[in-house]
This record gives structure tokens, C-alpha cells and sequence, in this order.
């Protein structure tokens, strides 16, 4: 097998049992890192700081992962200015913060005979929040349910400004 040292210099090809004893006359251990190399190598190591490293870099990579999480904001068709206002600022706070809004719109009783103002209604939130996000597909209906996810945006329109020579 090819025996590398814990710095990284190749050792060169010995026997299993002479690779052993050199890993123990230094203290450490000796892990196979390619088995399925001709021929195989093998690595001495610490292993068991080797597992807590690798522990700790996987643990600081899931802390640094942001998960996306989906939101949801209900309307209904006789839903008020305020109320209006109050949960589209709700879901412009969701996306600035890069989490999808799933927006549903409930009809309920003889109000399902009205799905063009419900859908209407989406149109212009649609155009509202458009500087926050996109919608990644089309108002579905689902029974008395109409919804669609909202996504963020990746990168945010900068504001204009204006460049004032001075001559």
C-alpha cells in the first residue's frame, strides 16, 4: 500500500504491518483514505481530531445555511383597505428577509361566484409587492381556494441617482 505521513509527504509503498508500526511508534493512527486505488492508500493520521473537525466544519456549514421557509397570507374577496395593507407589508417583511409568501385568496359561501374580482385582486397585489418578489407561477384554483407562491427577489433594483458633473 502507499503510506502518506500526517504532512502530506508520500512515504512510498510498504507492508501493511511496517505502515502499522511506523503509525504507532508516532502515536497516531492509520486510516486507508483510498481503498479503491492500486495501489491502496492509506494515511497516517489523528483520526480522532480528523472526526472532530470535520464534525465541526459540518455543524458551522448548517449554521450558515439558510433555509427557505414558506409564509402564508390568507385574503378573501370582501377583505378591507386596512387589512389589505397590514398583511401586504406582512408579506414585503417575508421576502426582504428572503423567505417565500404563499398568498391564498378563500371564497367561501355564495362568494365563489366571484373569481374574477378575487383574481383581480391578486393582479394588483402582484403589482404592489413586484419590487419585493415574483410570482413563480400563475393564481391556481384549488376549490374554493385560489393561490400562488410569491419568491424574492435576488438582487434588489438599485435607486437611481443622479451624476452631477462639476466643470
Amino acid at each position: 500500500m502507499l503510506v502518506v505521513d500526517e504532512e502530506g509527504t508520500q512515504l512510498g509503498e510498504m507492508e501493511t504491518r511496517t505502515a502499522q508500526a511506523l503509525a504507532d511508534e508516532k502515536g497516531l493512527d492509520l486510516v486507508e483514505v483510498a481503498p479503491m486505488a492500486r495501489p491502496p492508500v492509506c494515511r497516517i493520521m489523528d483520526y480522532g481530531r480528523y472526526r472532530y473537525e470535520q464534525s465541526k466544519k459540518a455543524r458551522k456549514a448548517r449554521q450558515t445555511a439558510h433555509t427557505v421557509k414558506i409564509k402564508t397570507i390568507k385574503f378573501r374577496p370582501k377583505t378591507d383597505d386596512h387589512d389589505y395593507t397590514f398583511k401586504k407589508k406582512h408579506i414585503e417583511q417575508f421576502l426582504e428577509a428572503g423567505n417565500k409568501v404563499k398568498v391564498i385568496m378563500q371564497f367561501r359561501g355564495r362568494e365563489i361566484s366571484h373569481i374574477d374580482l378575487g383574481l383581480e385582486f391578486l393582479r394588483i397585489l402582484i403589482k404592489e409587492v413586484s419590487e419585493f418578489g415574483v410570482p413563480e407561477s400563475q393564481p391556481q384554483r384549488e376549490g374554493k381556494l385560489i393561490s400562488f407562491i410569491i419568491a424574492p427577489r435576488k438582487v434588489r433594483p438599485a435607486p437611481k441617482v443622479e451624476e452631477i458633473d462639476e466643470d
